[in-house]
């Protein structure tokens, strides 16, 4: 048998020397009439319960796992696409340098040609070395994934569907498409 003290308090305060404290005892049976104990779980409630918290340590550790697998992925994109912004601010620059080289006048010398190439290689080996390839379909079929139809022209010499002139290439980083090839494709 438990037993159970409660003690009151005179003015909020206990005071167990004080002659005013009551006390009640209360006797509560703990025990059924079978004899067994109520509060304590039997041996197969207690397999239940290790199987149900096993189960739960198992999903708790796959989705750890998975989180850490997310994480791991997601560092790894950042780690190689995070240039991105960057390198697409800079396509322009080598689209207005290749513009020059092509609208050179005759009279230009050769310093000034030799100049732009060598900036325009610069560049190209500065995109390169962050994964960066260009997009140049030359003779090659029409692929909406890579390139960007503006028109279309007819060409006896190519098939239909194959890409007839280049007007801007394209560039991928890391095998995903920064900016698709503007191209024609032949329709005879």
């Amino acid at each position: 048998m438990t037993k159970k003290v409660k003690k009151t308090k005179k003015n909020g305060i206990a005071d167990e020397n004080s002659v005013d404290e009551k006390v009640e005892v209360v006797a509560e049976e703990s025990e059924s009439m079978d004899g067994e104990n109520l509060g304590t779980p039997s041996y197969e409630e207690l397999l239940d319960k290790k199987e149900d918290l096993e189960q739960a340590l198992i999903r708790a550790n796959a989705d750890l796992d998975n989180a850490i697998k997310r994480t791991i992925s997601e560092v790894e994109k950042a780690h190689k696409y995070g240039v991105e912004k960057l390198l697409n601010e800079l396509l322009p620059v080598i689209d207005n340098l290749e513009h020059a080289l092509s609208n050179l006048s005759d009279n230009a010398s050769d310093e000034d040609k030799e100049g732009i190439e060598l900036t325009l290689k610069s560049f190209e080996s500065t995109l390169d070395k962050f994964g960066m390839i260009p997009i140049y379909p030359v003779n090659e079929e029409f692929n909406p994934e890579k390139h960007e139809a503006v028109s279309m022209e007819k060409d006896k010499n190519k098939k239909d569907g194959e890409i007839g002139n280049i007007f801007q290439r394209g560039w991928e980083l890391h095998s995903r498409v920064i900016r698709p090839a503007r191209v024609t494709v032949i329709k005879n």
